[in-house]
């Protein structure tokens, strides 16, 4: 592709479906080629993809580290989970550099909002777990912050680890054999892949269980609270728009999400038996039925 008549660039989905495909010419003017890159399934995020076709594209991670070994002049724009910073893909968040910029999913700052939210749906829970993921890079941020927040929960918290589906299992066979009464699955890419079948096991132990996109609680999971990846997507596009336009990636700042959404399952709390208070009403954006 050559100079003015036509810009090319990468826009990668950490979490959602793969599909690269140009777009048609109109009227025979050229028009951007846009390449979309996951490390996802088609099926595991097809409303996201959705959401990316509906105003301009999407971005990602791990995906991003692909196309930015792949080049250094195509612009990139990503969705991450991570920190960008530290895992090395801008140089700071306002000033990215380089050619990638894009949007972070707040997705660990929200443990401590849904361990809250856990403890006040059973409040009679004297432990509860929390699933975490030792193989993703924010999984010690997420350990410190339950580890912190067990003092003002006023109960035990029993810390279980899965990396594989055998792990996953492995965990839920513990989550029964020690009695833990409600359980909290942290925000991590690995578990996306498998919410099916995490959301299954919980029906399948009888517990009541919290996650981190409303895709789980859609799923048939009890209830999630966390960024509104829709709206993720929907600011990549943004992005997207304003590269096309001219704009470089290194002038424009990483956005972190700031819409959070807390979605409850009615229709499983009532095969779980649980009482949703007034006050969980009160809070929630969705209610399942």
């Amino acid at each position: 592709m050559s100079g003015m008549r036509r810009r090319e660039f990468v826009i990668l989905l950490g979490g959602g479906a793969a599909a690269a495909r140009p777009l048609a010419a109109r009227a025979q003017q050229p028009m951007p080629v846009i390449g979309y890159l996951s490390s996802r399934s088609p099926d595991d995020t097809a409303h996201l993809v959705a959401a990316f076709r509906v105003l301009t594209t999407t971005g990602g991670e791990p995906s991003a580290f692909a196309a930015k070994a792949a080049t250094s002049t195509i612009p990139i724009v990503f969705t991450t989970g991570d920190d960008p910073v530290k895992q090395g893909l801008v140089a700071s968040y306002n000033r990215p550099g380089g050619n990638a910029t894009g949007v972070r999913l707040l997705t660990t700052p929200a443990e401590l909002k849904r361990l809250g939210l856990l403890r006040e749906l059973v409040p009679q829970a004297t432990t509860i777990g929390v699933l975490l993921n030792p193989g993703f890079s924010e999984s010690a941020s997420q350990l410190r912050d339950v580890q912190e927040a067990m003092p003002t929960l006023n109960l035990q918290v029993h810390i279980l680890r899965a990396s594989t589906d055998r792990e996953i299992e492995s965990a839920f066979e513990e989550v029964a054999a020690q009695g833990i009464q409600a359980l909290a699955v942290a925000g991590d890419r690995f578990f996306d892949t498998r919410r099916e079948k995490l959301v299954a096991l919980a029906a399948r132990h009888g517990v009541p269980t919290i996650y981190h996109f409303r895709e789980y609680a859609v799923a048939g999971g009890l209830m999630s609270y966390g960024v509104d990846a829709s709206d993720a997507y929907r600011l990549v596009g943004v992005y997207t728009g304003r590269v096309l336009k001219g704009v470089k990636p290194a002038d424009l700042p990483v956005i972190e999400t700031v819409k959070f959404q807390f979605v409850i399952n009615l229709k499983t709390a009532k095969a779980l038996g649980v009482k949703i208070s007034d006050n969980l009403f009160s809070l929630v954006d969705e209610v399942i039925e």
